[in-house]
């Protein structure tokens, strides 16, 4: 995947698909206050294991709001989507862990585990967070997205995976960091 980042720069948004800026005003405690919210799609993300290779299969990609703030923009995640589509959760994140990651799996295979909200101060947005398990007879394809996206498929073997939840200099969502130490509690 190569990082060749050239022509950067921020511009008034119009138009927008998957977001929209709203001013907020309200009384709390009888004092007037307000707020900038973002809204936006609730997500799901998927911790992904594969059994043979005793590793979990992350997505790697380029994120723009992140190149503000460290001059590279890779990040390191599970796979995940917007909740945008007239379908289960769990069908959503079927059809991610297949487009991004190129395994299908059984949609009863996909658990739950639980949800949270993300980027609070700001948008609010819920995460669903999803745990499967796959093998190498699942393999569809070799994943990285569809529509332009540009997503590197990774294999972290599971003895490297406390050491990335401490790793500052890779950028890495806290979901990420929630669904290791869920997995190292199971076991």
């Amino acid at each position: 995947m190569a990082n060749q980042i050239k022509h950067f720069k921020l511009q008034p948004l119009e138009n927008a698909k998957f977001i929209s800026t709203s001013f907020a005003t309200y009384e709390q405690d009888g004092i007037k206050k307000s707020w900038e919210i973002v809204e936006a799609h609730d997500s799901v993300a998927i911790l992904i294991y594969h059994k043979e290779k005793k590793a979990f299969i992350l997505v790697k990609q380029f994120r723009p709001a992140v190149y503000l703030n460290n001059d590279n923009g890779m990040t390191v995640e599970l796979c995940a989507g917007i909740v945008d589509k007239k379908i289960s959760l769990a069908e959503i994140a079927k059809e991610e862990i297949e487009e991004e990651c190129g395994y299908a799996v059984p949609l009863q295979n996909i658990e739950r585990i639980t949800s949270f909200h993300t980027s609070v101060g700001f948008a609010g947005s819920k995460q669903i967070l999803y745990f499967v398990e796959v093998d190498e007879s699942m393999k569809v394809s070799e994943g990285g997205g569809v529509d332009h996206e540009d997503i590197e498929v990774v294999y972290l073997p599971v003895k490297d995976a406390k050491a990335l939840i401490y790793d500052e200099s890779i950028a890495k969502t806290p979901g990420l960091m929630f669904a290791f130490m869920w997995w190292f509690e199971q076991q």
